[in-house]
């Protein structure tokens, strides 16, 4: 049985420590809430580099920016919670 519910992204690259930072956060409050999240790196992508160079990391939650350079673990649950109240 697969999640259901929002989907957290978060752009970054490689050797970036807030996006190490980030990851720790994003992974805590996924698994406490039970949602899915992913990672994209964008420096696989043109069109991500030039859009997120300067902001990374980034956090999306359904493909929408929620927040940039730092994950506030508070905001990031509020977040998710209001979105699974509105589908649950």
């Amino acid at each position: 049985m697969g999640t259901v519910g929002p989907v957290i992204t978060l752009l970054g690259k490689p050797g970036c420590h807030l996006c190490d930072e980030a990851r720790e956060v994003i992974a805590k409050v996924a698994g406490e809430l039970g949602v899915r999240w992913e990672e994209r790196d964008i420096t696989q992508s043109a069109e991500d580099t030039a859009r997120y160079w300067e902001q990374i990391p980034v956090t999306l939650i359904d493909g929408v920016q929620h927040d940039f350079w730092r994950v506030d673990e508070t905001r990031l649950k509020n977040a998710l919670l209001a979105l699974i109240g509105q589908t649950g």
